[in-house]
């Protein structure tokens, strides 16, 4: 039998949406430990996902692409994560269940490899990067000329993205803020598939602040251990690029939760990718728990939802022969 533990992720933002210099996408973005995926496998005479989760037709799409043919998998899902709210439960959902046939079959592919055979990254690379290694990352986007449009990655047939960057996210606490029920659902399919192209190219004037952003503020803070640099550098990038947009679009309660952990003690908020989750960043125990509680006492008299306190994954998925 083998287990595989999954990370989430946190996206941060997608770079550059305008693509005069010929690429397009680019992500920055960080694993973290919880919400995740855990799934035990087995070899089995047929495809068998046991389990009640929104991700269970995800996970036999993928084994089904994967497996060798005549031969079967049973899948049990220990613990999932919310679908469709901004943390990659897809692409986790796909890898865990592609890298458990992978060894179970001895098929001898890379991430990457399984990635591509699921149709994951096509538009960012931060998740799949999160599977396979974990902490702070950095993608370089896709060639405007192959991709041929400005589309999400659930419409995008192009591999994972290279990643140019990836470090040891620091030991701070995240705060995680999930919205209630009624606010579940992030954009998703042909409705995101007509953001991209309602909201594309972004002025280039506001796809170079981005890159400026990452570049010259967040990336030296994560080297340097930096909290103050990284969270202003996150608050900033909640009004540039396509993340101003995907705030934009948001329920009022969920560009005023922003607004409220940026303004009670963190050191930077933001949403990811298209919510309605939202994050930030402190320290210590004390002001996290402090957030968190601000948090919930908002979403409680708004539209409810649940704060948990998470850290960073730096190691990528778990997979383990039982």
């Amino acid at each position: 039998m083998i287990r595989v533990k999954s990370p989430s992720r946190i996206h941060m933002g997608l770079i550059d949406m305008n693509a005069e210099l010929g690429r397009v996408d680019g992500g920055v973005g960080l694993s973290i430990d919880y919400p995740h995926v855990v799934i035990s496998a087995e070899i089995a005479d047929d495809i068998e996902v046991i389990g009640h989760s929104l991700l269970a037709p995800r996970m036999k799409a993928a084994a089904k692409t994967l497996l060798p043919e005549g031969q079967g998998i049973r899948v049990t899902i220990e613990e999932d994560m919310p679908n469709h709210v901004g943390v990659g439960s897809g692409t986790q959902a796909a890898l865990s269940v592609a890298a458990a046939v992978n060894r179970l079959y001895d098929l001898g592919l890379s991430v990457r490899d399984m990635a591509i055979a699921v149709g994951r990254g096509g538009t960012s690379g931060i998740g799949v990067a999160s599977f396979e290694k974990g902490g702070f990352i950095v993608d370089g986007g896709h060639k405007f000329k192959d991709k041929g449009s400005f589309s999400p990655s659930s419409a995008s047939k192009m591999p994972p993205a290279p990643v140019l960057f990836r470090e040891d996210f620091p030991d701070w606490e995240i705060v995680l803020a999930l919205p209630g029920e009624d606010m579940h659902i992030g954009a998703h399919d042909a409705q995101e598939v007509d953001i991209f192209r309602k909201e594309c190219p972004i002025p280039l004037q506001e796809a170079q602040a981005v890159a400026h952003v990452v570049l010259m503020k967040m990336m030296p803070a994560i080297m340097e251990k930096d909290i103050e640099a990284f969270g202003e550098a996150t608050n900033l990038l909640q009004g540039l690029g396509f993340k101003q947009r995907e705030v934009r679009l948001q329920h009022q309660a969920v560009r005023d939760l922003i607004e409220l952990l940026q303004d009670s003690g963190s050191y930077g908020a933001g949403m990811s990718s298209f919510g309605p989750i939202v994050y930030a960043f402190t320290t210590n125990p004390e002001d996290a728990a402090n957030l968190q509680e601000d948090a919930q006492a908002f979403l409680d008299s708004t539209i409810g939802g649940k704060v948990i306190i998470t850290k960073a994954n730096n190691t990528g998925a778990s997979i383990v022969e039982e």
